[in-house]
């Protein structure tokens, strides 16, 4: 789950990290109050979940609070990669002197939470870790230890020869770190922390997606989701209990077990179709669950056919069966459905699809093939 940065800086600060103070604001006139409240200069930033905000006009600098309402208005409602801007963030601007980058991740190759640091700050990390790795420092850390006091001394001297500056940004990396495991982050980044002229560390941008499996531990921040911002297919997988990732190929899927699902998944490719998308209805599939799967593929219009792959255990056959029916009579499908039940209840599944326009399939192979043809 991604949250805006208005939240992300609320959690930073829980932890520590020397994050301005800021306000957020829906209404242009409100940012009159916020930058009088804050000081100026201030940062009027667009609050959407994407990159690029600054390249696509949603930071502009303003000097007084009037000047604040004209950059707050001139936001507000701008379309930034096809999404609207309904709040800004009115922050406390920071003179900079030197831009830093530091992250947490997990890292697969390590299993463990990994901390990278660059002295090359507000740009994309990406290119930096492209053009010029040598300026990226690596850290693993052990969950069992937690950050080192080495780790943070070899990672602040990295970005800092100057004692109190590096005094400072170790603090902030401790924080960081905290704030990472605290809110059980997948990911966690300040692009740029960056030092002022008079040598005080500020982290002026906060980013932090987290892992949606440890929301249940942390109400108030899933209570910060912004479903907007998210595919709308995804968002009516979630309230169904299915799990579902649009892809962009033509042939739907619908299949139980996130394994036989990938399976179905690469075997399209290897017979030269392409998934439209990853959808797991999990075991014990009531009728109802197949009927809000269908709705969410048939959303796609580059949906060609539907693939449905079920290999009955918990989930009985008849039950999906039953499920397609009741999604035929009640969506109008007019997309060719390719049908494998295997396992539970088979016999009776197949009865149940024998006089419908349904396409059927021997094996796993035979219904791909036949998705991939249906498909065109």
């Amino acid at each position: 789950m991604k949250i805006h940065e208005a939240d992300a800086r609320g959690i930073f600060s829980r932890y520590g990290l020397p994050v301005p103070p800021s306000r957020m604001i829906t209404k242009p006139e409100e940012a009159r109050a916020a930058a009088e409240e804050l000081g100026c200069p201030v940062v009027v930033k667009a609050q959407v979940l994407v990159g690029g905000r600054g390249k696509a006009g949603g930071v502009k600098l303003a000097s007084t609070p009037e000047e604040a309402v004209e950059k707050a208005e001139a936001i507000l409602g701008i379309d930034i990669k096809g999404l609207t801007v309904e709040k800004v963030l009115v922050a406390k601007a920071v003179d900079i002197e030197r831009e830093f980058y530091v992250g947490m991740i997990f890292d697969r190759g390590t299993r463990m939470p990994m901390m990278m640091v660059s002295p090359a700050g507000g740009v994309d990390i990406e290119e930096v870790a492209r053009a010029t790795p040598e300026k990226i420092l690596k850290m693993p850390v052990n969950p069992d230890g937690g950050l080192m006091p080495f780790q943070v001394r070899r990672m602040a001297s990295f970005l800092s020869k100057d004692r109190e500056v590096a005094k400072q940004i170790g603090k902030a990396l401790k924080g960081l770190y905290e704030a990472f495991m605290g809110a059980d982050a997948s990911l966690a980044e300040i692009n740029p922390l960056v030092e002022s002229p008079d040598g005080v560390v500020w982290a002026i941008d906060a980013k932090i997606n987290l892992d949606d499996n440890a929301l249940f531990r942390h109400p108030d921040i899933a209570a910060m989701r912004d479903d907007s911002a998210e595919d709308r297919g995804e968002v009516d997988a979630r309230e169904a209990d299915l799990s579902f990732v649009k892809l962009e190929g033509k042939i739907g899927c619908i299949v139980n077990g996130a394994g036989l699902a990938m399976a179905t998944m690469d075997m399209i490719e290897h017979f030269g179709g392409e998934p439209a998308n990853f959808l797991d209805i999990g075991g014990s599939s009531s009728p109802e669950k197949v009927l809000s799967a269908m709705k969410i593929i048939l959303r796609d219009e580059n949906v060609r056919s539907i693939l449905i792959n079920i290999f009955g255990g918990i989930t009985r056959c008849d039950d999906v069966a039953n499920g397609l029916i009741g999604a035929k009579e009640k969506l109008g499908l007019d997309v060719p459905l390719i049908v494998r039940l295997t396992g539970t209840n088979e016999k009776e599944a197949r009865e149940i699809l024998a006089n419908t326009e349904m396409i059927g399939a021997d094996d796993m192979e035979d219904a791909v093939k036949k998705a991939i043809e249906a498909a065109g």
